[in-house]
């Protein structure tokens, strides 16, 4: 079920903020950088909406899906994406907000057909 989400607080980005290295005034060929709390913001949008790169909102604390994407891109693969994961839920563990006794799987959307 898709969730709603307006964007990380000011004392929810401070659980975050630490992560990332200064914001720098230029990005590549000019462009300028995008704050690292709006890409934050969006990728979050889309895994707690599960909506599409296209219907990330535009506004003021939200990146565009170009950027959004490649920033997704570049933290998966240099591993910020694992550690935020992670120190979410160590926070939620610490606050006993994760119940580690269940747990579910979903199969709907398995590759897998099974034996014949």
């Amino acid at each position: 079920m898709a969730g709603r989400f307006e964007g990380l607080s000011d004392l929810e980005w401070k659980l975050f903020e630490d992560i990332f290295p200064p914001e720098p005034e230029k990005c590549g060929k000019g462009m300028p950088h995008t704050p690292y709390r709006y890409l934050l913001n969006s990728l979050l949008y889309i895994l707690i909406t599960g909506c599409r790169w296209c219907d990330i909102p535009k506004g003021d604390i939200w990146a565009s899906k170009s950027a959004s994407h490649r920033w997704l891109k570049q933290w998966r693969e240099d591993g910020t994406f694992e550690y935020i994961q992670a120190r979410v839920l160590a926070i939620a563990d610490e606050k006993g907000l994760i119940n580690w006794d269940f747990g579910a799987v979903d199969g709907s959307f398995s590759s897998w057909k099974g034996r014949k």
